[in-house]
């Protein structure tokens, strides 16, 4: 509890900066523009290891063309380095294995979990069977957080009458672990994560109906391996840690400060919130344009935020109480399309989904799975 007595006290102070306004909780309203990077920090390959070398199924990749940049994508053959699996349905999830270049790719409208590596044709693990109505679909994967033991994966997942979260084991179907959350006709998007605590962190959306106390939708759950009420959440018998979410897309926690942020679509503008026990505080950040803000990674000093809509990156800068500092920056605009799914590493690589078959305009490589270095924190924004 000493990591969620940090969050609240952290979300405190952070309501007294966002008196002035929400977009800058740390010094009021102020003008800006957000700096845009196409090169330098991830303008180039990821140090990574070596892959292994490309599996029969794979053709290689092509080869530079006469200027020395890569040549575009040609079928399921993507010749961006940053590139790890090509030719996917949309990517609704990505958990990152130990190893750091292997990950468990979740297609949203199939329900297909794929192993994915570079140089080596994916591999089906399982199909979780999912409604895509109203949103829904497979939109959340996380592994174990004994994942090293056990070899389990947890996942959200839309079906024909609830929203859901179940355990993935190999060779087997998958196993509820906790069903009834509510779903509708708009609104049935989930987001996992795992807490500091080991435990499980369930965003839900609100089914499109008015906010219900006694509901799991439109909260954020919080929850152990078999399904049960986490230890230290607000009422010892419920699974609810907060509520006041409509449509979250992402939900990530920074190991070091253990503050945890969740992003959200409202009907008038997209938002992010610092989480803290019961009822959502005032948003931490607000887009009114609306990007489509979707999966995110924390880590000390920096917040990204994948948006759909707007095909970017969007980084942010929290100090120790959740304040901003700096100018936001988006990056990688238009680089890869409509960009979904985002998972850390253990490694510290940044791997990203992306959605483009999904009202986005698909290159034939679409969609894929990217692994980029991470932008860096430490306050002040680069000039």
């Amino acid at each position: 509890m000493a990591g969620r007595m940090r969050r609240a006290l952290a979300a405190a102070a952070l309501g007294v900066l966002l008196a002035g306004c929400a977009e800058f909780p740390d010094s009021g309203p102020r003008e800006w523009r957000d700096k845009v990077e196409g090169s330098g920090e991830l303008g180039g390959p990821p140090l990574v290891p070596t892959p292994n070398p490309p599996s029969p199924q794979q053709p290689p990749q092509s080869a530079p063309g006469p200027s020395g940049a890569p040549q575009p994508p040609s079928g399921c053959v993507d010749p961006d380095p940053q590139v790890v699996a090509t030719c996917l349905n949309p990517v609704g999830a990505i958990a990152v294995l130990p190893d750091s270049v292997t990950a468990l790719v979740a297609e949203r409208a199939t329900g297909r979990v794929l192993q994915v590596r570079r140089g080596v044709a994916p591999v089906l693990v399982t199909t979780v069977p999912t409604d895509t109505s109203g949103g829904g679909g497979l939109t959340g994967l996380v592994l174990s957080p004994s994942y090293v033991e056990d070899q389990l994966l947890y996942a959200y997942v839309t079906t024909p009458t609830d929203n859901r979260v179940v355990r993935i084991a190999a060779g087997e179907p998958p196993k509820p672990v906790l069903t009834g959350i509510p779903r509708g006709a708009t609104n049935n998007m989930g987001a996992l994560s795992v807490d500091v605590d080991g435990s499980l962190l369930v965003a839900t959306g609100d089914a499109g109906r008015p906010a219900d106390p006694a509901s799991l939708a439109g909260k954020v759950l919080r929850i152990d391996t078999l399904g049960r009420p986490a230890r230290g959440n607000p009422d010892p018998a419920s699974p609810v840690l907060s509520s006041g979410v409509r449509a979250p897309g992402g939900i990530c926690t920074d190991p070091a400060t253990t503050m945890t942020w969740v992003t959200d679509r409202t009907a008038t503008q997209d938002v992010l919130h610092l989480l803290v026990p019961g009822p959502l505080p005032a948003p931490a950040w607000t887009w009114p344009d609306r990007p489509g803000v979707a999966g995110c990674m924390a880590q000390p000093g920096v917040v990204t935020i994948a948006q759909v809509n707007a095909a970017s990156l969007f980084v942010l800068r929290p100090s120790d109480n959740g304040a901003f500092t700096g100018a936001p920056e988006t990056i990688l605009r238009g680089t890869y399309g409509r960009l979904w799914a985002a998972a850390l590493a253990p490694d510290g690589l940044l791997w990203l989904g992306t959605v483009n078959k999904d009202g986005g305009n698909p290159v034939p490589a679409d969609d894929r799975v990217i692994r980029i270095q991470p932008p860096s924190g430490g306050g002040e924004s680069r000039a």
